[in-house]
């Protein structure tokens, strides 16, 4: 077998992590299609995931792990999504959640949460919540003082992977400041099941309810930090550029393969210059994705914007190339059992994901217009 290329520097054990991902990516990709169909989480994939030592691949060196780069942990989440993007997110909420109840609780906890991480425990991200306006770092929810710690009551929107989750990321107002903690789900916590969505059904990202859940003080964490291993941030821009790179081929080879008037369909020139025009600006997407990667690995304070400034693009783009896909595939495109329809659907599940484009794109206005925060 050969050995893969990367356009960024790997060591040997990044390397044997991301061969190993493209290799399970292919067992993924054939099936997506069936756990989107019935909305059910693949559990298989995260214990593959788990078995091939990627979960120890993200997390950083500092609590315990391998300490995957910045630029091989998006190629990691990008050849996910490109083969299924529902495992893609999981993963990411996951490993979000995780690595920062890993930093977070470090000084006070020790490898607790690290130590669960790697025996394979499921985690989850419970940040979101219905009134936040789509800033999941700044709740609005208020959790009062009781013995032990402190007791929420509330909602957190869109948790990803909830329904097998054995430690959720929690957030919440103490004393006017978000706080952080690790939240064992217990009787407290409840499921609202509202997830029959559009798009990545298979995340399963439902709606919890805490009715006096007890915040325990001992798994409180400190507010994120400059050093941490920014993981959701970074990975949900790959998820979209692998959705988009998946509509891309699923485009290529139905225009390939239809022959219109004796001719694929490859060949009509409509066809043409609208795939040059979203492959374009793909490889664009993909170039300031790197870019930003390169600068979150060199502490380039920049990254951190550029990030949402790929997310943005990445989102615009993955659902551009899908609606393209559906106008090349026709009416057979628009079949359920096509794969162009599922691109679509999982594309716009993207421009939702926190931040919004249009969260995004009001960060992005004020800065290059000079408006002062809050004016």
């Amino acid at each position: 077998m050969t050995t893969a290329q990367f356009p960024f520097p790997v060591r040997d054990a990044e390397r044997k992590v991301l061969d190993r991902v493209a290799e399970l990516a292919e067992g993924f990709r054939a099936v997506a299609a069936d756990y989107d169909e019935r909305a059910e989480i693949a559990v298989a994939h995260l214990t593959a995931l788990h078995d091939a030592d990627v979960d120890r691949a993200v997390l950083p060196e500092r609590v315990g792990g391998l300490g995957l780069s910045y630029a091989a942990f998006g190629h990691v989440v990008c050849t996910l999504a490109k083969a299924d993007p529902s495992t893609a997110t999981i993963w990411t909420m996951h490993a979000g959640a995780g690595v920062a109840l890993a930093e977070f609780t470090g000084e006070t906890l020790g490898s607790f949460f690290a130590d669960e991480f790697l025996a394979g425990k499921r985690f989850a991200n419970a940040l979101s919540e219905p009134a936040s306006g789509n800033r999941f770092l700044n709740p609005q929810q208020d959790a009062e003082p009781v013995p032990g710690g402190w007791s929420l009551t509330g909602a957190k929107r869109f948790v990803s992977g909830c329904e097998i989750a054995e430690y959720l990321l929690v957030n919440a107002r103490v004393d006017g400041v978000p706080a952080f903690f690790g939240v064992v789900p217990d009787d407290t916590v409840s499921t609202i099941p509202i997830w029959d969505t559009l798009g990545l059904r298979a995340t399963r990202s439902q709606l919890l309810s805490f009715d006096h859940t007890l915040l325990r003080a001992e798994y409180r964490g400190r507010a994120p930090g400059f050093g941490d291993f920014a993981v959701i941030p970074a990975g949900l821009p790959a998820i979209s550029l692998g959705i988009a790179d998946a509509a891309l081929d699923a485009l290529v080879e139905h225009a390939q393969s239809r022959v219109i008037l004796g001719k694929p369909l490859s060949h009509q020139q409509w066809v043409q210059y609208e795939v040059a025009d979203v492959q374009i600006r793909l490889a664009a997407a993909h170039a300031l994705y790197e870019r930003a990667l390169f600068e979150a690995d060199n502490g380039i304070p920049s990254f951190f914007p550029n990030l949402s400034r790929a997310k943005y693009l990445a989102n615009k783009i993955a659902v551009e190339v899908a609606q393209l896909g559906v106008r090349v595939g026709g009416a057979s495109g628009y079949l359920k059992q096509s794969p162009i329809q599922r691109h679509l659907r999982d594309a716009e599940a993207g421009q939702l994901m926190a931040y919004s484009t249009e969260v995004i794109a009001g960060e992005i206005g004020r800065l290059v217009l000079g408006v002062p925060e809050g004016e």
